[in-house]
């Protein structure tokens, strides 16, 4: 699939623990529960830059999803310690392109996604070019 985080791009690292509410009759971490790890990842990220979503709500500015490519390769269980790693991989006017891992304690891959993020006008519902201020402060590394 192709979205392995390369050796040499800095990502940025969000720490995840599994608690029970994350998993199923199993102790596994439910499937849809990592895109809210991801979806967290990608909002602190923001937040490391100085990117509010609130203040970009207010300015009728949102990020919204477009696609995603995700691929489960082992599942992780309760009380397990996480991290889930983000880079960009593609930065557009108006969509960013964000590589993401979620990796346990040991480096072992768990899931991996390509997530496909525009930026709209919530007014017209349709893309609007991201802030100057957030795509001068985003860079871009390979996946």
């Amino acid at each position: 699939m192709g979205i392995i985080l390369p050796q040499a791009a800095i990502a940025f690292h969000w720490p995840v623990t599994v608690y029970y509410e994350d998993t199923d009759a199993g102790g596994v971490v439910y499937h849809s529960n990592y895109l809210k790890y991801f979806e967290r990842a990608r909002t602190e990220m923001l937040r490391s830059i100085g990117v509010s979503q609130r203040s970009l709500l207010e300015q009728d500015i949102a990020f919204v999803i477009r696609h995603v490519d995700m691929d489960f390769l082992q599942g992780a269980r309760l009380d397990e310690q996480l991290n889930v790693l983000t880079t960009i991989s593609e930065r557009k006017k108006a969509s960013l392109v964000f590589c993401q891992e979620i990796v346990n304690l040991d480096g072992k891959i768990l899931c991996k996604a390509l997530v496909k993020v525009a930026c709209i006008d919530t007014v017209k519902m349709r893309p609007k070019a991201m802030p100057q201020s957030i795509a001068l402060e985003l860079t871009e590394s390979d996946c």
